[in-house]
């Protein structure tokens, strides 16, 4: 039980993790000071899938899930196999990535815009 707890709290993490390199741009208009976490989150998010680097939280989940005796993830990996085919079709893979860069530059391009605009002595958070 514990090690299947681990591998679905992982696989939760890595949701938010996907989700924070499409929106975390956002959430740096806010509280400005992330905005390098986030730079740092999509640098490693898309080195994966350009690269195709192992990411550290699927091999824990696929480690979890096998000392849980389940079938681990496939080989093509976390988006594949929970995303890919599940929230968008397949074939439309090429568009869903055009659209989270086009997400990306389009947070970051309005965090310099706001940070150009902001009042001289305004508090960053």
């Amino acid at each position: 039980m514990g090690f299947r707890l681990l591998a679905d709290a992982t696989a939760v993490f890595h949701f938010l993790f996907v989700a924070y390199v499409v929106t975390g741009g956002y959430l740096a208009w806010y509280f400005r000071r992330t905005i390098w976490l986030h730079v740092l989150a999509v640098v490693w998010g898309f080195s994966t899938v350009v690269f195709t680097v192992d990411c550290p939280l699927t091999t824990l989940e696929n480690w979890a899930r096998h000392r849980a005796g389940e079938a681990g993830l496939p080989p093509s990996g976390f988006i594949d196999h929970y995303l890919t085919g599940v929230l968008y079709p397949r074939e439309d893979l090429q568009l869903v990535r055009m659209l989270v860069v086009v997400a990306v530059v389009v947070s970051w391009l309005g965090f310099w815009l706001r940070g150009r605009h902001r009042q001289p002595g305004h508090a960053v958070r």
